[in-house]
């Protein structure tokens, strides 16, 4: 992943130090299990672990797999250089995909964790605005026009809720991620105790793989990638509401523009969605990753290495770029800059139109069909939208509709307080467990 959007924590997990920390300790684990089984001398499991605090030297292992062609045996290799004679003993009964499965699965658990942190702090900044905004009053949209009116804390309600689930998915998929399998070629513990991958998966923080053929199975990594692939959309998902709102037309929000902050090279008066629109490409690029995964599914027999290279892509790129975006939306939520007064001027802009939907059941109501009421209320609202009337002025000299309802009865369809009614017992669902 560029720099650009990496964060460190994250990047630490992918980084070569990381990963030969853990196969170190994969072997070392899996030697201890060996001495208690009495395949190996304790000491020479003891020796092993006298590299615990060595450096292990990148470049050293480098220079050996350009010779061996072999990334699991130059590491064994550099590990024999610090242990000594005892290496003998390492890697009895175990294959190369004992130690990349399981050191990938561990990362990929290192991970999760990482991005359920991440949404952990999107969710306190999308509750706190969305306490902040509850009863900030905006119009509705379906297919992008005005429908009836909501609040902006509904609008941010609604993301936390999305954010919750896709917090479980997170969850659901480090869970499912979380094995390991030290069963040797082709998975049937032949050379090896299946005692040794109980102790090394227990010490790791791993479950034993019921069945590895001699590669962990890769429904589970699609799994993982395709639970990613679902944040990264509704991280979307806010960023386009963001978007529009800070449309120079609509205006009803905007990303936060900081002193200094430049938005055109070439027009000076620019400020425009930076973020939320970098979002959106962050967010392809995640789900992008998600085919390939599901592509890793299907492999040859007990194991074959078609996987290998793309998952050294998608493993580090998906959820780096995911931890970065997680984290530039919550800094986008925070320090959001909304305009109720915007939001109100935008509501108020067709003259009482969204009120349509009460004045049709009020007709319904006072004894008119279905269709009649509908085409008398259209009819009215035709000329807002057409002539720039007033809504409520039109339906008082309707004849056909004053027959029905008078104007004390009409113009208490025009209570806006009407939808917000339902606010405090929506919040007291989405807000029920915190």
């Amino acid at each position: 992943m560029i720099p650009r959007y990496a964060r460190p924590e994250m990047t630490a997990v992918w980084t070569p130090e990381t990963k030969f920390r853990l196969w170190f300790e994969i072997e070392a684990h899996a030697c201890d299990a060996q001495a208690e089984l009495g395949v190996i001398p304790k000491e020479a499991a003891a020796q092993v672990w006298t590299a615990k605090d060595k450096t292990f030297d990148i470049a050293r292992i480098d220079e050996i797999e350009r010779e061996t062609k072999h990334d699991v045996i130059a590491f064994l290799t550099h590990l024999a250089e610090l242990v000594g004679p005892e290496a003998r003993f390492v890697h009895q009964g175990m294959t190369s995909s004992d130690i990349l499965d399981t050191c990938f699965n561990l990362q990929l658990v290192q991970a999760a964790d990482i991005l359920i942190a991440d949404v952990d702090a999107l969710l306190a900044a999308l509750k706190r605005r969305a306490y902040e905004h509850k009863d900030t009053v905006r119009i509705g949209r379906s297919h992008g026009i005005h429908a009836e009116p909501t609040t902006m804390g509904l609008t941010f309600a609604r993301f936390y809720a999305e954010m919750k689930r896709n917090r479980n998915r997170l969850e659901k998929a480090r869970f499912e991620i979380a094995t390991g399998a030290i069963s040797g070629a082709v998975g049937t513990f032949a050379n090896i105790d299946p005692f040794v991958e109980e102790h090394v998966c227990k010490a790791m923080g791993l479950e034993p793989e019921p069945i590895s053929t001699q590669v962990i199975p890769r429904d589970r990594h699609a799994a993982f990638f395709a639970a990613l692939g679902v944040v990264a959309s509704s991280i979307e998902n806010v960023a386009i509401e963001i978007r529009h709102m800070q449309r120079t037309e609509v205006l009803e929000a905007e990303e936060f523009f900081s002193p200094g902050q430049k938005g055109s090279s070439a027009m000076p008066h620019k400020r425009n969605p930076v973020l939320t629109e970098n979002l959106t490409g962050l967010a392809r690029m995640v789900r992008g990753y998600v085919v390939p995964a599901m592509e890793n599914v299907a492999l040859w027999h007990e194991r074959d290495i078609s996987h290998s290279s793309v998952e050294r892509y998608i493993g580090p790129d998906a959820t780096i770029t995911l931890d970065f975006a997680l984290s530039r939306l919550t800094g986008v939520i925070d320090k959001l800059v909304v305009y109720p007064e915007n939001m109100l001027a935008n509501l108020n802009k067709f003259k009482g139109l969204v009120h349509s939907q009460r004045v049709l059941l009020a007709l319904t109501q006072a004894g008119c069909s279905r269709e009649d009421s509908y085409r008398l209320v259209q009819r009215n609202a035709m000329k807002v939208w057409e002539q720039g009337a007033d809504f409520l002025t039109e339906l008082k000299a309707d004849p056909e509709v004053t027959a029905a309802l008078s104007d004390a009865e009409l113009e208490e369809k025009f209570d806006l307080g009407y939808h917000l009614k339902r606010v405090d017992a929506i919040f007291a669902r989405v807000f029920a467990e915190d």
